[in-house]
């Protein structure tokens, strides 16, 4: 007899699971760092905690739907429309939402892998079907791959530059070249988590690019460079229509009003944060020099992380960390993501990278 219980879609039992960070285990006598999950190691500007801390004065109401300031802001500092503006709880929740809103079941997305591990879980979601490009020795993205996976039935493809969680970000004249090849029907989302910390020739204007074609979107959020990724804020630029899209499937209240006044009130205070970025960047240089003076090759990294390519050993790559007092986060079979965090905690990247090497 056919079971009669309710059943989810099939497509359910076969979503991924998204593997977060491993928090960081207090040990007698040393300061252990978490370096798992790509976290700004500063805290908020005092300016910052201040607006969330009177905004969650008001936590009896509910935040304000239409996120008029937020939007405003974001207008103001961007030079854009705000009707070609959409907000969610972090760029995570961005590519859910144009995967549910640009895909029919089957329908395909094409992305290179590895690369961010939500956009499986996303795709699946959607029961799309994830068409994977495996990214090149370097870890980069094999752009002309990309093009020729695409068919008839593709209907997104992401490019997550910088690259998480290998790092090296792709050039404008890549991007150009590619999206000269992408058919007009193909939503090309450009995911720039990592943007503020892109330092390299030729870097990738977003905002430039969506401005030119009808079919790209961009993705940011508040959550790295800002520091605020305990309050879930991303946004994405892109034509009209589809931001509208966006937003038509956007959970109601999504961005809480501690939320909204927080990343607000970070835009205002945009040069003393990124004045942080630029020492998170030199302490990334500063890390990969030492990394390459003990012998340890490494991926170019353009985000606030680097890319250890262990292979089988990951897991005894992990372990050692561990012992070394930083937690960093194992892709099994594949090879761990290193976070740039305190001075200290970096040193000790170094030094996990000599012990690993000898």
């Amino acid at each position: 007899m056919p079971d009669q219980r309710p059943q989810p879609r099939p497509n359910v039992a076969s979503i991924p699971s998204y593997v977060a960070g491993k928090p960081s285990v207090p040990r007698e006598g040393m300061t252990v760092y978490k370096l798992s999950s790509n976290e700004n190691p500063y805290p908020p500007l005092p300016g910052v905690l201040a607006a969330a801390t009177e905004a969650a004065a008001r936590m009896n109401r509910y935040p304000d739907m239409g996120n008029a300031d937020l939007y405003g802001a974001l207008s103001d500092k961007l030079q854009v429309p705000a009707e070609q503006l959409a907000l969610a709880t972090g760029s995570v929740a961005l590519i859910y939402q144009l995967v549910q809103a640009f895909c029919d079941p089957g329908d395909e997305v094409v992305y290179a892998w590895r690369s961010f591990e939500a956009y499986p879980i996303a795709v699946t979601a959607a029961a799309a079907t994830s068409v994977r490009i495996p990214v090149t020795a370097d870890g980069r993205h094999d752009l002309d791959a990309m093009a020729e996976a695409i068919t008839d039935r593709t209907k997104v493809v992401l490019v997550c530059t910088p690259n998480n969680p290998t790092g090296p970000a792709v050039t404008q004249a890549e991007l150009d070249a590619f999206l000269a090849k992408v058919p007009p029907h193909v939503l090309v989302v450009v995911d720039e988590a990592y943007v503020e910390f892109v330092r390299m020739p030729d870097p990738v204007d977003g905002l430039a690019t969506y401005r030119s074609h009808e079919n790209v979107l961009v993705t940011r959020t508040f959550s790295k460079a800002y520091g605020l990724a305990g309050f879930r804020v991303g946004y994405a630029v892109g034509p009209a229509e589809i931001a509208g899209a966006l937003r038509a499937v956007s959970l109601p209240f999504g961005v809480s009003s501690v939320a909204q006044a927080a990343a607000v009130a970070s835009l205002a205070s945009e040069d003393a944060l990124l004045e942080r970025v630029d020492a998170l960047v030199a302490e990334r240089d500063r890390v990969v020099s030492g990394l390459r003076d003990v012998g340890m090759a490494v991926p170019e990294p353009q985000g606030n992380f680097v890319w250890f390519g262990a292979g089988e050993r990951t897991t005894e790559l992990a372990s050692a960390g561990d012992e070394l007092g930083i937690v960093v986060r194992p892709f099994a079979g594949e090879g761990a993501r290193v976070t740039i965090g305190e001075p200290e905690a970096n040193d000790r990247i170094v030094e996990l990278a000599r012990r690993f090497t000898s």
